[in-house]
């Protein structure tokens, strides 16, 4: 049987905005799919493009509380701006837009539908831009993201009786998914972020691993600024991907975010195409059922060439290293510089890149002598036989 595929189609988004001046454009993800189709990656052998189904109630329940969706649902009807700290909702970070609750949902039913489209229907690889929501809690908003899209598909997953591995390479610690499972050993969480100390949410330190049954389960590698290419595929290849292989899951889930990128405004990492792609490569040679995520990212031309990478690589697509000219004469009209789509591999000043080897090598001893003999130690008590 050839091996399928699944592009969840956004709906229409004209309608949703966080504000001129918030740093979150929803014109990204039109941004990507104008690219995705530039390169002819729209109408492959073997892809669908699917929609969303409506997400339930329930379903989100799963993971938020019901005052926080009461809350979100009463705000978002609202005929003028509204706040409730309490919940996260109406700050700078988080506002209250016509329709919020229904966008929030529209991340969360892609995400539901491509994981159900992977564990259901065969397909070997689903990808939503639109989910990637890693920051939204129980009962708050935070970080941009109102509802959980990726804890709420994992959830559904694990009831199923799955095993599952959540990778995040966003620049910001997916702390709202590592919480959702932090007591459990079904679900692995890696995290690949810059360091919380001085830097949003500040949290996913080494030593967050996991409670009770979890313990072991929750990975973080949280990176000084500056960490380059070289070193962003070295906490990869050193940590992620032998427990990934370790866990041997089920389904892998991967949040694609691009703010890692060097030129992206709200961040200090200095990773370009060249590590994402290398990154994307080695999960896609894994052969795992794989449903990936969007998620941060906040310079529009790093997105749209990021993620058309990540469903170029689940195709088994090789693509031009230049842009596409009808692309290039698109993005010039709107003031965008840009004429290639993979970068050349980034090195970081001497300085900064020697301060962020220290700490890298510091993160990776401290999971290989905490987490590695729960995982690959061969003491982990949901290791396949």
């Amino acid at each position: 049987m050839s091996r399928k595929t699944a592009l969840i189609a956004c709906a229409d988004l004209g309608g949703y905005c966080y504000g001129d001046h918030h740093p979150f454009k929803v014109q990204r993800y039109r941004l990507a799919r104008d690219l995705m189709d530039a390169y002819g990656l729209l109408a492959l052998p073997g892809m669908e493009l699917r929609s969303p189904r409506a997400v339930t109630r329930e379903e989100l329940l799963g993971v938020h509380a019901p005052d926080y969706l009461d809350r979100l649902q009463e705000f978002s009807a609202a005929g003028q701006p509204r706040a409730d700290f309490r919940y996260g909702l109406g700050d700078l970070e988080n506002p209250v837009f016509p329709g919020v609750y229904d966008w929030a949902c529209l991340g969360v039913s892609g995400t539901l539908e491509a994981a159900r489209l992977v564990t259901e229907e065969g397909f070997a690889a689903a990808f939503n831009p639109l989910g990637g929501y890693h920051h939204a809690q129980r009962d708050r908003a935070s970080g941009f993201s109102y509802l959980n899209d990726a804890a709420v598909a994992i959830k559904q997953l694990v009831a199923k009786g799955k095993r599952v591995v959540y990778l995040d390479i966003d620049a910001h610690h997916g702390d709202g998914v590592q919480n959702a499972f932090y007591d459990s050993d079904r679900v692995l969480t890696i995290s690949l972020h810059e360091s919380g100390v001085y830097f949003f949410p500040g949290t996913g330190c080494e030593s967050e691993t996991g409670v009770g049954g979890g313990k072991g389960y929750a990975v973080n590698l949280p990176l000084r600024a500056h960490t380059d290419d070289a070193l962003f595929m070295k906490a990869f290849d050193e940590v992620a991907f032998p427990l990934i292989a370790a866990f041997d899951p089920d389904v892998l889930f991967t949040q694609l975010g691009a703010d890692s990128f060097r030129t992206d405004p709200l961040t200090r990492l200095e990773v370009t195409t060249h590590a994402y792609s290398y990154i994307l490569r080695k999960l896609r040679a894994l052969q795992i059922p794989w449903v990936a995520v969007g998620g941060g990212g906040y310079d529009m031309m790093n997105v749209a060439r990021a993620w058309t990478i990540a469903w170029a690589v689940m195709n088994d697509r090789e693509l031009s290293p230049r842009l596409p000219a009808p692309f290039v004469k698109l993005i010039s009209e709107l003031g965008y510089p840009h004429r290639m789509l993979l970068d050349a591999m980034h090195w970081a000043q001497e300085d900064d890149r020697n301060q962020a080897l220290d700490a890298v090598e510091k993160s990776i001893a401290y999971v290989r002598a905490n987490i590695f003999p729960v995982l690959i130690g061969g003491h982990g008590k949901n290791r396949r036989k």
